[in-house]
Parts: C-alpha cells; sequence; structure tokens
C-alpha cells in the first residue's frame, strides 16, 4: 500500500482506529442496518400490495415517523439526563420484536394494513427515544474532535447496508415469500445490542448530564432558537427534509408505474442510490470538512438538482446511473447539517437539540410524505421528483444568497456555549 493511499485510509477510519467502543458500534451498525433496509424495502411494496396506492406507502412513512414530532423533544430530555447506552440497549430490542411480530403476522397469512400501520405507529415512539439518543452517543465514543469522522462512518455503514439490503430483499420477496425481510431484520437487532453490552464504560468520554428539574424541554427549544448556529441550520433542514426527502416514497411508484418493474427494480433503484450515499459517507469521512452554512446550501442545492434528473431520466438505465450521484449529495447534505448541530450545541443540550434534529429529519415525515404520495398519485409520479427537487434547488440557493450577502467571518467558528 502506498503511503498517500495508507494515510487515506488512516484519516477515513480516524475514529474507529482510536475507539474499541465506536468499532464494537459501526459493526453492529453495519449488520442492523442491512435489516433495517431490507425491512424498509419489504415493508413499502407490503404497504402497496395491500393498498395498491401511493398515498398508503406515505401514510404509513407518516406513522413511523409521525411521534419524533410530538415525542421526540421528550426523548432528547431523556437522553441528556439519563445512560445513552442503556437506553439505547432497550430501544433496539423493542425494534427487534416489533419486526418479529410482523414476520409472524405475515407468516400466518393475517397481515392487513392497519396492523401494518399500528406496528408503525409502535416502532415510531420507539425511534422517537432511540433516535436523540443515539445521535448524541457518538461524542461519548469518540469526543468532539472525532465526531464528523464518526458521524460520516457511521452513515456509511448505514447507506453500504442500503447497497445490499434493498436487493437482498428484493430477492427474498420474489422466491422465498414478503414476510422474510422482517425475520432477518428482528435477528440483526441482537449485533446492536450485544455491541454496545460489550463496551467498556470506562472508556467512554462522560458528558455533562442535564440536572433533573422543570422546564427542560422548553429551555432546551429555547436554547436552540436563540443560537443563530443552530436556528438557521435547523430551518434549512426542516424545509428540505420535509418536502424533498420525501423522494423515498416516489422510488416504489417510479419501479412500477413509470418503468413497469417490480420489487426486484424498486431494490435495483434504492441500491444504486445507497452506492452514492456510500460514497458520500466515505468522502466526508476521508476529508472531514468543516460544517459551515455556506456547504449546507451547496448540497442543498446540489440534491435538489439531482431530484429534477430523475424526473427528466428516460429510461430504468438511465434512473439507475442518476440514482448515483443524487445518494452522494443526499448524504453530504445530511452530514453536514447533523454535524453543525452537534458541533455548535452545549454538552448538557446536545440530546435534545439533536432530537430536535430528528423531528425535522424523521418527524417531517408525516407532513411531507402523505403530500408528496397524494400528489404523485394525482399529478405523475416524475412531477412528484420535480416538486421535490424544485424545495431542495430554491432552498439551497437561497442560503448561499443569504450567505453571500452575510458578514464575511463563518458563523460555525463562534463559540456554542457563547451563543
Amino acid at each position: 500500500m502506498s503511503p498517500r493511499v495508507e494515510a487515506a485510509v488512516h484519516r477515513t477510519f480516524a475514529s474507529a482506529r482510536g475507539s474499541r467502543n465506536f468499532r464494537l458500534y459501526l459493526v453492529g451498525q453495519l449488520v442492523s442496518a442491512t435489516g433495517t433496509w431490507m425491512h424498509f424495502t419489504a415493508s413499502s411494496w407490503l404497504v402497496l400490495q395491500l393498498s395498491s396506492s401511493g398515498t398508503a406507502i406515505g401514510v404509513n412513512a407518516a406513522l413511523q415517523f409521525g411521534p419524533l414530532l410530538l415525542l421526540g423533544p421528550w426523548g432528547g430530555v431523556i437522553a441528556d439526563r439519563f445512560d445513552k447506552r442503556r437506553i439505547l440497549v432497550a430501544t433496539q430490542a423493542l425494534f427487534g420484536v416489533l419486526a418479529l411480530a410482523l414476520f409472524v403476522l405475515i407468516a400466518a397469512d393475517v397481515v392487513t394494513l392497519w396492523m401494518v400501520y399500528a406496528l408503525s405507529l409502535v416502532t415510531g415512539v420507539v425511534n422517537a427515544f432511540d433516535n436523540p439518543t443515539r445521535q448524541s452517543f457518538y461524542v461519548e465514543m469518540v469526543g468532539e474532535e472525532g465526531l464528523t469522522n464518526a458521524v460520516s462512518l457511521n452513515s456509511a455503514a448505514f447507506t453500504g447496508a442500503r447497497i445490499v439490503g434493498p436487493a437482498i430483499a428484493g430477492l427474498l420477496i420474489s422466491t422465498l415469500g414478503i414476510e422474510y425481510p422482517f425475520l432477518i431484520d428482528g435477528i440483526s437487532y441482537l449485533a446492536v445490542i450485544t455491541a454496545l453490552t460489550a463496551m467498556r464504560p470506562q472508556e467512554l468520554i462522560p458528558q455533562r448530564r442535564a440536572e433533573r428539574g422543570r422546564g427542560q424541554l422548553m429551555e432546551g427549544l429555547r436554547y436552540a432558537w436563540s443560537t443563530p448556529n443552530l436556528r438557521r441550520p435547523l430551518i434549512v433542514l426542516a424545509i428540505v427534509f420535509t418536502v424533498s426527502f420525501q423522494f423515498m416514497v416516489l422510488v416504489p411508484l417510479l419501479a412500477e408505474r413509470v418503468f413497469d418493474g417490480d420489487a426486484g427494480t424498486f431494490g435495483l433503484l434504492s441500491a444504486v442510490a445507497g452506492v452514492g450515499s456510500f460514497a458520500g459517507a466515505i468522502t466526508m469521512a476521508n476529508r472531514a470538512p468543516r460544517p459551515t452554512f455556506l456547504l449546507l446550501g451547496v448540497f442543498g442545492a446540489a440534491f435538489g438538482a439531482g431530484l429534477l434528473l430523475v424526473a427528466a431520466t428516460p429510461s430504468l438505465a438511465a434512473a439507475v446511473l442518476v440514482m448515483v450521484p443524487l445518494g452522494f449529495v443526499t448524504m453530504a447534505f445530511m452530514i453536514v447539517g447533523n454535524t453543525m448541530l452537534q458541533t455548535n450545541a452545549r454538552p448538557e443540550a446536545r440530546g435534545r437539540v439533536m432530537a430536535l434534529y430528528g423531528a425535522v429529519f424523521l418527524g417531517s415525515t408525516p407532513l411531507g410524505s402523505p403530500i408528496v404520495g397524494w400528489f404523485a398519485e394525482h399529478v405523475g409520479v416524475r412531477a412528484g421528483f420535480v416538486l421535490t427537487g424544485a424545495v431542495a434547488l430554491a432552498t439551497g440557493l437561497a442560503v448561499l444568497w443569504a450567505r453571500q450577502r452575510a458578514a464575511p467571518a463563518d458563523p460555525v467558528t463562534e463559540p456554542a456555549a457563547a451563543a
């Protein structure tokens, strides 16, 4: 291995090399995330088969992520006050039980749409406590200096699983039955639970916890809104996540109705988007750029342009090619937004800040997903991609315009604690 390649590898995996706890977590996440993507692919296809409705896919996604809007901030309070590792063991176990419950219902041939909806809602409640805890746990494993690299590597693991997860799900659905992706997903959570319990608590980096008291939820909300380094990216993320990130609702419709495909076609489109996302995460881990508002605008505009390109693709082959760069800029946008918030949040409020990130990232799904699904159902699938792309492009360009008019000092360099 040449010195240049060796140096690049060391930069890319810096946080994993420096922390045994994070290495364990990363391996567990890779296994579990493969099951998660299998679950996502199979559940979208299951809802489509049970309902023949794009709107129903949006409703199911809304039920999965809607509780983050209502309960996510409370999840952030819990994350700021209690042992994050123990919280994650409990939430991962619950996720596994819910996936296995869906497997049993399908295998027994009694599953109906309302049952899928009910399990998705319970999953969303668990996610409201899991997401802010998981997001704010990285810094305890690697410290603030390794945060961007760790978030990028975890994103690489998650999206690397996206390459194989949907493809395996499509294969299993076509050969064995739609219930088997849920079985594998349920079992896969054992990997994360094993990793969490095998960690060395003494090697975790202690973070200041919020003291017990009244008004912690509102205190966290006021803190985020009064801090420009947090408020501005949260507004941008809320707009793009609410509308543009709901393009995944359109992918099964693109596969079935535009390209006359099946579950395998859906799995292929999802997998190649995962290839791009994986490349984006690895690139961000290697370069570890400072998460600035300017960079957020650049990737937001590029994300919108990618969605517009998908809308214009004349064939499945062209769509497959475009999905790769789309996945790349999608991941880069997410990583910049995530690390911008984490690096600018006070340690004792990081859980609540990341709960707001979860609320705008996943909790926005109940607002945007049914709308995008309805729009595609009544106006057209390609029109849905135009809508989602135009919103991201306009938002990204607005950020670039605002940044150009702002003072030359980069706002991310302001001390977070002083805000």
